[in-house]
């Protein structure tokens, strides 16, 4: 195993250049907001760490006589498996205080502050967090039992002093790779070590374990086989599991991860982000109900976590990030299956819950999220509402030039053209201004708001009863759309082909209506919108009993909705 190990790892190699130059991109939105906070709050120290509750039941023996020691190592590794970094860190060091012999307490803090899967580029902060925890780690070796002093020594492989480069940042993480895989085979029975030796394979490609056909990676084998042997060995690790879905909610076959989601449901209740996390397969799988029930819980618990670490989030708020990536799952799934009420809500939730002082640290990370609220009242048709919206902050571009296409959009369907055009021009002065290279989730933004362009045009058109430039436009920006990365939730929340189906119903093209519903379809499973045109489309061509069996699954998904349809897209009405 150990060849195929150097094998697979060193493998990386041959497109490294490319890969490293895209994953700063698809992170970058994590970039802005570590590195932020990282210079705000260098010079303080953050509060000590209590003892949550509902932390779920995993725990690791560490070399320490120390019982609230081995309490806080416990705690830190799950907030570890959490991606709460900061709170892993925090909850290591009071370990560390604790007890000062206790080498994999330091070990944690390097582990915490080194490359991780949602933020694998360093800074100079992080660089010497993790190397002088290091340090004291290897001071402390000797106290260690030999997979400990194993684990030690494969983490030294992926520090350094000083910052690196991206290309030697890329062969320190292959390093640790390759030599967790070495001890993961001496020690197939412990789950700790398979899971981090997973998650160090899937730091060395980040968000990339699949090509845009879906197909794996020729390393993606391995990184499931050690999660599905971790998962079989200790099927309650909190990490495994997390791994497990974000490793396979971008396949082809999803569902394949709905036991992982199943089992992480309630495993944590502390941690808002891993009672999230069952929502990326809930609807990559259309089950837009468990998404919403899931995704209330995770809020419900970052609520209670605000109040217990606000003091730390002031220091350390890059889990702001995360919580507002919660309400912005719950909005989408809400905006899918009709329930506007709900998506609001959450919606709304971003901006209560990011004070201007926060807001200025992490802004640029929380920027694609903070326009859901336009997304909201465009899905549902709150064309007034749009248009009461006062301006957002300035240093927020994408919500500006969203703010802006919203606007656009609003004025066109009611028939106010001067208006719409204007905000058009608005919007492209709003997209002009943003630089190149900031980032849209995986995208820059500039690359996902030529999704707006196309749209907007698309919308002026259809209002002006110009179809065939409106069908013309919209196709163009499906088009675009296809080609935007993933994240669980889309950057474009509402489908173009909800509305391009839409045109093609207005218009007697129920042939081109089916085929756009069911592409639809394909990308977002038993989406309501999609499903109750595809009805109407089978509808129009005489296929009465295909038809039915459509509408079925669409009242089915619409069963908690707040009213019903009579179109897919609010933009084009009476379609009775």
């Amino acid at each position: 195993m150990n060849t195929k190990i150097n094998s697979v790892i060193q493998s990386k190699h041959r497109d490294r250049r490319s890969r490293v130059g895209a994953s700063l991109l698809s992170m970058g939105v994590f970039l802005l907001a570590f590195a932020v906070c990282d210079r705000s709050t260098a010079a303080k120290v953050p509060p000590e760490a209590p003892l949550f509750e509902k932390m779920g039941s995993h725990q690791r023996k560490i070399t320490t006589d120390n019982p609230k020691a081995q309490d806080y190592f416990n705690q830190g590794l799950i907030w570890m498996y959490a991606f709460n970094h900061d709170e892993a860190i925090r909850s290591f060091t009071s370990a560390a205080q604790i007890d000062d012999d206790c080498a994999m307490a330091w070990w944690g803090i390097s582990l915490a502050a080194g490359p991780q899967y949602n933020h694998p580029v360093m800074n100079e902060e992080r660089t010497a967090t993790a190397w002088g925890a290091m340090q004291k780690a290897l001071e402390r070796i000797g106290h260690a039992n030999p997979v400990e002093r194993a684990l030690i020594e494969a983490l030294k492989k992926r520090n350094a002093e000083t910052l690196l480069n991206e290309e030697a940042r890329m062969t320190h993480n292959e390093a640790y790779a390759t030599a967790m895989g070495e001890i993961w085979e001496t020690n197939r029975n412990d789950s700790d070590v398979g899971t981090l030796f997973a998650e160090a394979m899937m730091v060395c490609r980040p968000r990339r374990l699949f090509l845009p056909d879906h197909s794996p990676h020729e390393d993606t084998p391995m990184i499931f086989a050690t999660i599905a042997r971790v998962m079989k060995i200790d099927p309650g690790n909190p990490g495994a599991l997390h791994l497990r879905v974000h490793a396979i909610e971008l396949s082809e076959t999803p569902d394949l991860g709905l036991p992982a989601a199943d089992a992480l449901g309630n495993l944590v209740p502390a941690s808002g982000h891993l009672l999230h996390m069952p929502a990326h397969i809930y609807v990559q799988t259309g089950r837009w109900e468990k998404a919403i029930s899931q995704s209330e819980k995770a809020m419900a618990s970052d609520k209670n976590y605000r109040v217990l670490s606000s003091e730390h989030l002031a220091l350390k708020p890059t889990q702001h990030v995360y919580m507002t990536h919660n309400a912005h799952m719950l909005a989408y799934a809400a905006m899918m299956s009709g329930r506007e009420k709900e998506a609001m809500a959450a919606a709304r939730d971003m901006w209560a819950n990011i004070d201007e002082t926060t807001l200025r640290k992490i802004g640029p990370a929380v920027d694609r999220w903070w326009c859901s609220v336009y997304d909201v009242q465009k899905r549902f048709g709150r064309w007034d509402a749009i248009l009461a919206e006062p301006a957002p902050p300035s240093s927020m571009p994408i919500t500006t030039a969203t703010w802006r296409a919203a606007r656009a959009v609003a004025f066109a369907a009611k028939k106010d053209f001067v208006n719409a055009r204007s905000e058009y021009k608005a919007f492209q002065i709003a997209e002009a201004s943003i630089p190149t290279d900031y980032p849209w989730g995986q995208d820059s933004a500039l690359k996902v708001l030529k999704v707006s362009d196309r749209f907007i045009l698309g919308e002026i058109a259809l209002q002006n009863d110009d179809w065939g430039t409106a069908s013309e436009m919209l196709e163009e920006a499906a088009k675009i759309e296809d080609n935007l990365g993933d994240a669980g939730v889309p950057q474009w929340l509402q489908p173009v082909r909800h509305t391009l189906g839409a045109v093609y119903l207005k218009r007697g093209k129920f042939e081109d209506a089916e085929r756009v519903y069911r592409e639809d379809l394909a990308k977002w499973r038993d989406n309501g919108w999609s499903l109750y045109g595809l009805s109407r489309a089978l509808e129009g061509q005489g296929k009465a009993g295909e038809a039915a069996e459509v509408m079925a699954e669409h009242l089915r998904i619409w069963a908690k909705a707040d009213g019903p349809i009579t179109t897919s897209c609010k933009c084009i009405l009476g379609q009775d």
